[in-house]
């Protein structure tokens, strides 16, 4: 069996080998461009830097030089002299810093702090060929579209030329990639070392533009990494890779998911063609899945990228055990349905077996926004589509310690910690390294930080925050914001020898990394949302006081990180947009006592030495085998047809029988109350007539009628159980009192908060009706006359309404095909079953239990008889579904409820003849 790990890029790129005649001759590179304050452009600087364009007399350069500083800010002489001699630009960044080829230590880093696709200038590769990104308006973009035609039609004789390039026609090395998810790269390799999993299959794109390979080399470089690295390159075209990631990803998915609606007046998601790039993209990952499939292979699909993959694998390998992780945030359904694609977004992650997301909060917004969207029925552990369940789980990724803690005791790394030790001696740090965006939330620390040093002028001279700033795109607005307060924090609060804020916009090498999180008396993270913040669990390890007279620091974390959920109150959560709560945490932080200190970084260390990184990856593969078993048990392909004639026998020899037997598609075909007299109910009297004639049977028919409705159908069978509305009425055999489970009086309240709510929605669709019962309210609406899903959409608002306002009243809404139904939490057939059975003396229990049922309301009364059987609390137990439904039930009839009827008349028959 071989796990198939689908992400986007592969741990892998390719180093080509610079030819001497391109060494020779290197593309021209542009004159510097000069902005606005007349400083060179940062754009131009990072051009120079990529691959295609290096000199003659630098041709190693590229592992020496870093990025250049996009702004630069203003520095005091102290600053200007002592602190760049600590962070010298030319040195490796965390994120590109390979000592040795299989070095682990080159996979700790985050998606966050890597340049973007096509970028990096690591390494000699192609430059992307895809058309330059859409403008910023909607004007902008018309005369785009219209000077683009116009080179179309003035390079129509060009098109036959060859595409390929014969720089990139070399020899070239394999190399660990720069791009791709560091957390899940660490936790596949920390999960082989210890024999979690084996025999793993990455699948994923090499990490760099291809469209100026020819055939060959492709060919080459796919057979060389499947060979020697077990790895599965998926070529896409630059153009379609540019649509799916530069634009339908950055600009429309990580956005919405972090909770940032694209509608501000410069935004590109106007530009809904990306789309068509984000499914291509998809496809082609899928088919390489399904091409290379094995029977019995694992199928792991991660992140927002690739959100429409499983179900296209789905669809052509339909019994496969195919597990999604969101690495992100997962908004609530409020925020998610703005999305244009949300029906085909949450559609295509269904298609896994089992679903998976960070944090309960997360899963929990799954299921709420299926529920809205996609008016289906979502419990707690899933979503029931119309064929299939499709499990829904939370797991958080964690990382690996012992590897990092081996990198801990590199002698460099030593060295830089005795080093910023004597240099920051009888100062308190605060440190944090954060990618410069929108989301992280640099601008509120900073803003938060200023406060701190202005409402506690004792700490000027006593503190240091050390920011480390990463970018790879460059956010012009939120730069010129950011250097703004670092200017002010500068200007206000510096002195000739001390500096309290040090603003690096630049990464830096892993060992300074390394050694700033141990020489930290605090770590600061204020992302205004963030999937999980794996920085805080690296800091926790190196804050063990093994290399380091700091140790035990607290971690002062935002709420809305997913670290949060599971630190469970020992880090200092802060609320990133109360500037006054974050200042606050910061002076809680530099005065916690050691005793304070100690009792939080061990319930923080316990959490991360538990929730590592092979404890995920076998977490997760265990919990996947296991639902898509369960989920092949209920499928109606994989349970047994009921065999007859083994029941009658077991019914014959038992002494003692209960029956609890479904109605509504059941025992007859679904329909009005009087539709239903009139054809189909003189059978069913006639079997459960012969049924009840024998004394040792107990024989209840559930419905989901009212209590006269019910009475009006079964009335002619004496001595016959009834059970209405879903089970909160029983009526006893021989009885004609009926028993109501749910409170009057409760049931009262909860109807009149629950009226106007769907009064609300029958004004807005059209031909809908709401049906009440005594326990129950019922909101129908005609979808057959639903073109354009307006219905259904109101259906799961409705639903997912009452759902958030009467939870505390223990009521639920269930979305169903045509209806959703409004009814208690605590009172359903199989309560009233249990009920039942609890009559019964110790002594003289039922041994033989037959259910029947058909529909989600009789799943919960399968599950009771089922766990009586393996209790062996009843020896002889038999659930039957009737129909084509998945379900837990232990056979099935396929032939409907004729074929139910012929078998309960066979038992009838076995009385008669005995």
């Amino acid at each position: 069996m071989t796990t198939h790990v689908v992400s986007l890029f592969l741990p892998y790129t390719v180093d080509f080998h610079e030819t001497k005649s391109s060494a020779a001759s290197p593309p021209q590179a542009a004159p510097p461009q000069l902005n606005e304050a007349g400083r060179q452009s940062s754009t131009t600087s990072l051009t120079s830097l990529r691959p295609g364009s290096k000199h003659e007399e630098q041709p190693q350069s590229l592992l020496k030089r870093a990025p250049p500083s996009h702004i630069q800010l203003p520095k005091t002489p102290m600053r200007m002299l002592e602190h760049e001699d600590f962070f010298t630009p030319g040195q490796p960044s965390a994120a590109t810093h390979f000592p040795k080829p299989a070095d682990p230590r080159g996979l700790v880093r985050s998606d966050a702090h890597v340049p973007e696709w096509g970028a990096s200038g690591l390494f000699n590769q192609p430059r992307s060929r895809a058309d330059p990104a859409p403008p910023d308006t909607i004007l902008e973009y018309a005369k785009a579209q219209e000077r683009a035609q116009a080179q179309k039609e003035r390079m129509k004789g060009a098109l036959n030329k060859p595409t390929s390039d014969p720089r990139w026609a070399t020899e070239y090395t394999v190399v660990p990639a720069v791009q791709g998810n560091g957390g899940l790269s660490n936790a596949l390799r920390a999960a082989v070392d210890n024999k979690c999993i084996k025999d793993i299959i990455t699948v994923g794109l090499i990490g760099f533009p291809t469209d100026s390979l020819n055939e060959e080399k492709k060919t080459e470089i796919y057979e060389k990494l499947e060979e020697e690295h077990e790895a599965l390159t998926v070529f896409v075209s630059d153009k379609d890779f540019d649509g799916h990631y530069a634009h339908y990803c950055k600009t429309i998915l990580w956005p919405v998911f972090h909770y940032i609606i694209p509608d501000h007046p410069k935004s590109k998601a106007f530009l809904d063609h990306s789309w068509v790039f984000y499914v291509k993209v998809n496809q082609a990952f899928a088919d390489k899945v399904v091409k290379n499939y094995k029977r019995g292979d694992v199928i792991w699909i991660h992140d927002y990228h690739l959100c429409l993959v499983p179900q296209m694998i789905r669809q052509k390998l339909p019994d496969a055990q195919i597990g999604f992780f969101l690495h992100t945030a997962f908004p609530s359904s409020e925020v998610f349905r703005c999305l244009a694609a949300r029906k085909e977004l949450l559609d295509g992650m269904l298609g896994a077996n089992l679903v998976a997301f960070q944090t309960p909060e997360y899963a929990h917004h799954f299921l709420q926004t299926c529920s809205r969207i996609l008016s289906v029925e979502a419990t707690e552990d899933g979503v029931q589509l119309e064929n299939r369940f499709v499990n829904v789980w939370a797991s958080p990724i964690g990382i690996d310690p012992r590897a990092l803690a081996l990198a801990r005791e590199e002698p460099e790394v030593l060295e830089w910690i005795q080093t910023m030790q004597k240099r920051y001696e009888g100062k308190k740090v605060i440190v944090a390294r954060d990618k410069l965006d929108s989301i992280r939330g640099v601008r509120q620390k900073l803003l938060a930080f200023e406060l701190f040093l202005n409402k506690n002028p004792e700490w000027k001279d006593k503190v240091v925050m050390i920011q480390v700033a990463t970018s790879t795109t460059e956010d012009t607005e939120l730069a010129a914001t950011v250097s703004e307060i670092v200017t002010r924090i500068d200007a206000v609060h510096s002195s000739l020898t001390h500096n309290p804020l040090i603003f690096l916009r630049q990464d830096i090498a892993f060992s300074q990394y390394l050694a700033l999180l141990s020489i930290a008396d605090a770590l600061a993270i204020t992302s205004l949302r963030e999937g999980m913040n794996l920085t805080c669990h690296e800091f926790v390890i190196c804050q063990d006081g093994r290399a380091s007279q700091k140790k035990h620091s607290p971690v002062i974390l935002s709420e809305f990180t997913g670290s949060a959920s599971i630190f469970d109150g020992a880090d200092l959560a802060v609320n990133p947009w109360d500037y006054n709560n974050i200042a606050e945490a910061f002076r809680i932080a530099l005065e916690m006592t050691d005793d304070e200190k100690e009792r939080r970084y061990s319930k923080m260390r316990n959490m991360v030495m538990h929730h590592t990184g092979d404890f995920w990856v076998n977490n997760l593969s265990c919990h996947l085998a296991r639902v898509h078993e369960e989920q092949f048990k209920r499928d109606t392909m994989s349970i047994p047809r009921l065999s007859t004639s083994n029941l009658a026998r077991t019914y014959e020899q038992s002494q003692r029988r209960l029956f609890v037997l479904d109605y509504e598609g059941t025992l007859a075909s679904y329909g009005s109350v009087n539709n239903t007299i009139l054809t189909n109910t003189e059978r069913v009297v006639d079997v459960l007539n012969d049924l009840v004639a024998d004394e040792k049977n107990a024989v209840y028919v559930m419905s989901g009628r009212t209590v006269r409705e019910t009475e009006l159908i079964f009335n002619r069978v004496r001595g016959l159980g009834l059970i209405a509305e879903n089970g909160c009425f029983l009526r006893e055999p021989n009885s004609n009192e009926w028993t109501q489970f749910p409170d009057e009086e409760k049931t009262v309240k909860w109807k009149e908060s629950v009226k106007p709510i769907l009064q609300y929605y029958l004004e807005r669709v059209e031909d809908s009706r709401v049906e009440e019962r005594h326990c129950s309210l019922i909101f129908h609406y005609n979808k057959a006359h639903d073109k354009d899903d307006s219905s259904s959409r109101h259906a799961g608002d409705c639903a997912n309404h009452i759902n958030d306002a009467c939870e505390q009243q223990r009521v639920k809404a269930i979305p169903t095909k045509d209806s959703v139904i409004i009814e208690p939490v605590d009172f359903d057939k199989a309560s009233a079953s249990q009920h039942i059975f609890d009559k019964y003396p110790e002594d003289a229990r039922p041994d033989f239990l037959f259910v029947a049922g058909n529909d989600r309301s009789d799943e919960n009364v399968f599950r009771w008889a089922k766990q009586l059987k393996e209790e062996w609390v009843v020896p002889n137990v038999q659930t039957v579904t009737v129909g084509d439904r998945n379900s837990i039930a232990m056979s099935t009839l396929t032939n409907g409820t004729t074929g139910l009827l012929g078998a309960l008349s066979k038992l009838a028959r076995t009385r008669s003849s005995s």
